[in-house]
């Protein structure tokens, strides 16, 4: 489905909100000789009685306006009636002798269950290990990530509450459900996530561990993450500890084992900025560094053949593999398999070695491809993916097969099993749709960025519209982390959209990684200006070439993508008429004071250094807001549980936009107290925020739903 955000539609000229006159207390804070005033630092204090507050005022506000919207009410429904005729879907697929792990969520269930099957092709043979919708939890309490033992007789479960990300390490007999009596606390959190991975025998996890007790001060607390060893039957406080502790403080850390599970492969990211080290423990428990930061070896994988499998962009932007044999992992003399191409190599799981086998998936530019190898490297042809295609997913199976999840913007997504000799075969894991887009089709544009950077755009629209300028439009964008924006089936709130004759575009702009790695640099610390410039540039290339016009054009975004809706409607509120945001970053000058922003600086930069901070502080959208202006419609969305982007940017950038538009149009805050950063919102939550936004792009856009 279309990401959080995804929400589209266009308007029915409705209800007006009048803003909240917030209080302005004006606070200055000085940077390298250069002092900033700003009037809402007060409202950063989530736990202070008048910011509480406060916040219900906007949030009564919000609900008045969009309530009252005519569309609001059927919008819902219609979604709801979707959720309930689509069929469930099945995510992260893992095999373990004989046995499938999945993740399935069956609307309108609001929670993934964690299920077996004994085959893809036999979802009649599904059990239940656990299912966290019970009345009990209301629907509130997530799984975070799983990991089945090497014989899949058991599975430990990470499980968190409200979206909090804040996760516990419980232990189950995949076989019954039951559950054991191991507790492990704090394995998860927003900052740098977490993981585990099994003993051989199964008596026990390695897993990431956050510090505990008084072992670090509270300030730390959500700081250095380690690698810790825990013996089912054992109470956590006896585990024992095995690596992290000469770790940079914003280490981030997952481990892999696989085969025998004798090796265990830690890779380390400093940061979210994309530097990695990687680590390899011997089955004598011994601590080899693969590689250091500095070698830009960005991930890697555990073969089955007595070797390592690195992803190296060292004098490679757009990736390499490197095969390094267990016995003699020295990275000087790792031989190069698999050379640079045109295309660049998915830098999470995009190497998956088999018995025999090296699969490794590509982008080109946003969509997926995929190519085949052998071990040492000869090409051995191509996975038949759908042209503007994304494969999700993949899961090794036995010798030499791989599961894939396959989807389109215009198809949802299936499961396939891939081999050599047979080529893909569907599974019984697909996604029946009670929609279809059938009339709709997926055109890959060109806009030129301010630099002369060619920017792809997927536009989407119903075959045969016309490019009269009328058509309400939504462009969607996100431009960091190397994170690329991959082809998602659109879904119901596609089709409303489409059934406006509306156009839904994505931009692959730069930050991302959809041309490597020069293209996530082109677009992170002092350059993060080029992000904005390639999406204002891909606006303007849709108005230009009449798919649209500023009064019928709409952006949104969430997290770095709400950052880059704020610096959008800041540096050119003339070119959009609205803008709905999500979790979104807006104070770049104070955004490292929360736990996560740290971990941000890899990517952002950092006010300390005298350069980063000139660089923030000419694009920080907060920071750009200017009184008597008049700025588009905008809908905040944000989650009271965010531990990776602090509700406080919303509040902050809010209050500053209601005090000084001019236009006269709305600006809403939607603060959820059940939700999060989006992992682990119920779906009856996120229903709701999909017809909030879709109404609230309907009334302003200016088109009445058919």
């Amino acid at each position: 489905m279309i990401p959080l955000a995804g929400l589209v539609c266009l308007l029915s000229l409705g209800a007006s909100a009048e803003p909240i006159a917030t209080p302005k207390r004006p606070v200055t804070d000085e940077y390298h000789g250069i002092k900033v005033t700003e009037d809402y630092q007060w409202l950063e204090k989530a736990d202070d009685p008048e910011v509480i507050k406060w916040s219900e005022a906007q949030n009564q506000l919000t609900r008045s306006h969009l309530d009252a919207l005519p569309s609001r009410a059927a919008l819902l429904k219609k979604i709801q009636d979707y959720y309930r005729k689509v069929s469930p879907s099945y995510s992260a697929l893992a095999y373990r002798k004989g046995r499938y792990f999945a993740l399935k969520l069956q609307p309108p269930k609001d929670q993934n269950m964690l299920v077996t099957l004994k085959s893809p092709d036999a979802p009649a043979s599904e059990r239940v290990i656990l299912d966290p919708n019970a009345k009990k939890s209301g629907g509130l309490l997530s799984i975070d990530w799983y990991a089945p033992s090497l014989d899949g007789r058991l599975v430990a479960v990470a499980l968190s509450e409200k979206g909090s990300e804040d996760a516990t390490l419980y232990f189950y007999d995949a076989a019954t459900g039951k559950p054991l009596a191991d507790r492990v606390p704090r394995v998860n959190f927003p900052t740098a996530g977490g993981s585990a991975a099994w003993l051989p025998d199964g008596s026990g996890v390695y897993y990431t561990r956050y510090p505990q007790g008084a072992e670090r001060p509270k300030e730390d607390r959500d700081f250095y993450q380690q690698v810790w060893l825990h013996r089912l039957g054992t109470p956590a406080s006896a585990d024992t500890y095995l690596l992290g502790r000469e770790l940079p403080r914003i280490a981030e850390i997952q481990l892999e084992t696989r085969g025998d599970g004798r090796y265990l492969l830690a890779t380390v990211a400093n940061g979210d900025g994309g530097e990695f080290a990687l680590y390899l423990m011997d089955p004598d428990r011994k601590w080899r560094q693969l590689s250091r930061f500095e070698d830009k070896v960005v991930s890697g994988a555990l073969g089955l053949d007595g070797a390592v499998y690195l992803l190296s962009h060292q004098n490679a932007p757009r990736g390499k593999v490197l095969r390094l044999p267990l016995s003699d992992p020295r990275l000087d003399a790792a031989q190069v398999i698999v050379p640079q191409s045109e295309s660049v190599i998915v830098p999470e799981n995009g190497i998956i070695p088999t018995e025999h086998r090296l699969y490794v998936t590509y982008l080109a530019g946003g969509p997926n491809q995929a190519a085949i190898f052998d071990l040492a490297g000869k090409p051995l042809g191509q996975v038949p993916l759908p042209p503007v295609a994304a494969l999700q997913e993949n899961a090794p199976l036995d010798q030499d097969s791989v599961l894939v999840r396959i989807q389109t913007y215009l198809e949802p997504s299936a499961w396939y099993r891939f081999t050599q000799r047979r080529g893909l075969a569907k599974t019984s894991l697909f996604v029946k749709s009670p929609v279809d887009f059938r009339d709709a089709e997926v055109a890959r544009e060109f806009a030129v960025s301010k630099d002369g950077t060619k920017v792809p755009l997927n536009i989407i629209r119903r075959q045969g519209a016309p490019r009269d300028g009328a058509r309400p439009t939504l462009l969607y964008g996100y431009g960091g982390y190397d994170i690329s924006l991959t082809p998602k089936f659109l879904g119901i709130t596609g089709r409303l959209w489409l059934d406006q004759d509306g156009v839904y575009v994505v931009a692959n702009i730069r930050g991302g990684g959809e041309y490597g790695e020069e293209w996530h640099r082109a677009g992170n610390l002092t350059r993060k200006q080029n992000v904005f410039d390639d999406f204002i540039a891909g606006a303007e290339y849709l108005i230009a070439q009449r798919y649209t016009a500023p009064g019928h054009l709409a952006i949104e975004g969430g997290s770095n993508g709400g950052l880059l809706m704020g610096a959008a409607l800041t540096q050119r509120p003339e070119l959009f008429r609205a803008v709905v945001s999500h979790v979104g970053i807006y104070d770049m000058l104070r955004v490292e004071l929360s736990p996560n922003g740290v971990f941000n600086t890899t990517e952002f930069g950092t006010v300390k250094d005298p350069d980063q901070f000139r660089a923030l502080y000419a694009y920080s959208p907060y920071h750009h807001v200017l009184d008597q202006t008049a700025y588009p419609a905008v809908l905040f969305m944000t989650g009271a549980n965010d531990g990776r982007v602090d509700p406080a940017n919303s509040r902050k950038m809010a209050a500053r936009l209601q005090a000084a538009t001019s236009s006269g149009r709305p600006v809403l805050l939607r603060t959820s107290s059940n939700s999060g950063h989006g992992m682990g919102t119920a779906l009856s939550e996120n229903m709701e925020q999909y017809a909030d936004g879709l109404a609230f792009l309907f009334d302003e856009l200016g088109v009445e739903p058919k």
